[in-house]
């Protein structure tokens, strides 16, 4: 079992200022945060999301899968961040382009399309494959962030 796996957190979100609702009271892991369920970690996913868009508009700069895995894995921390683009894309049974524009995580279209990217994410981060991936989390972590029925 990966780490991402053993701490709820498929997309190993790293610890810093947000207190990310459904976190175990004891974080057993120095390094990334753990949640109760896995739909608690696809929950702060999305919402990273959404939160990287907003950062991105804010900056002038369109919101891509590029634009995200870049954020998302760095170069600078040591991630061969085009490695992971290739990746997810590849793991992508539609065509998408890094450049294409995205919908937002909250929306209907953004619901369809982010329910694949999280998949990939999650089978780069926890070195699983797209059938192993909780979808049902991932719909659960949509409808707590969005609060969706």
């Amino acid at each position: 079992m990966s780490r991402g796996q053993r701490n709820n957190n498929p997309l190993n979100i790293r610890h810093g200022k947000s207190r990310w609702e459904g976190r175990t009271k004891v974080q057993t892991d120095a390094e990334f945060v753990t949640f109760v369920s896995m739909a608690y970690g696809y929950r702060a996913a999305w919402k990273l999301m959404e939160t990287y868009r907003l950062r991105l508009m804010q900056a002038g700069m369109s919101y891509t899968l590029e634009n995200i895995i870049h954020r998302w894995a760095p170069p600078e921390d040591g991630n061969d961040t085009r490695a992971y683009l290739r990746t997810v894309i590849r793991l992508l049974d539609y065509k998408v382009a890094g450049r294409q524009p995205l919908p937002s995580p909250s929306s209907k279209e953004g619901h369809r399309v982010f329910a694949r990217i999280l998949m990939a994410m999650t089978c780069v981060e926890c070195g699983i494959r797209m059938d192993e991936v909780d979808r049902e989390s991932i719909e659960q972590g949509w409808r707590m962030a969005f609060g969706k029925s």
